[in-house]
């Protein structure tokens, strides 16, 4: 093993293969690089700024339901909301294509899970007709927003296998 100091660190590894080397720079700031990535990503989106106002107007609507909803339906319902931002941002977070085409499509379902359990929770007595269509309109926003998004990356994708790359 190798190993000289300057700026960054140098390590030779060996494996079956041959050296690995392993190259650490010295003034490298992992907190500051990994921030403006993850602004970079997701946190400019407009659907990801969307489906957090979504989530924030269904914890607040939530907070009406009858206590004995709160382990059943409450609970439900706040696992399906984070869901939405939450794969928006880990979508864009994976450098495969395909990956990020996989994690629109599971913020979609959970966006139609918000819908189907608001809906309930409308039938149910717990929210007005007013509120559910409060929900309806974040509902339809996000829908559309992901299915450019969905879009855009399906172009991007089919463009890139026909040149032989799936990542970014």
């Amino acid at each position: 093993m190798r190993l000289a100091l300057a700026r960054s660190l140098t390590f030779n590894v060996e494996r079956p293969t041959g050296f690995l080397t392993i190259i650490i720079l010295s003034n490298f700031n992992y907190g500051q690089v990994r921030a403006q990535m993850d602004q970079a990503n997701f946190q400019k989106l407009d659907v990801y700024k969307r489906s957090k106002e979504l989530v924030k107007l269904v914890y607040s609507l939530i907070k009406q339901f009858p206590i004995e909803e709160r382990f059943a339906l409450c609970d439900q319902l706040r696992r399906a909301v984070i869901s939405v931002p939450s794969n928006i941002a880990e979508g864009t977070g994976r450098w495969s294509l395909k990956e990020q085409l996989h994690h629109i499509e599971y913020a979609f379902g959970s966006l139609a899970e918000v819908l189907s359990q608001m809906d309930i929770a409308h039938d149910l007595g717990y929210i007005s007709e007013e509120e559910l269509d409060h929900v309806l309109d974040h509902y339809f926003a996000i829908s559309r927003m992901l299915s450019g998004l969905k879009n855009s990356l399906e172009t991007r994708l089919n463009t890139q296998s026909q040149s032989g790359s799936t990542h970014l």
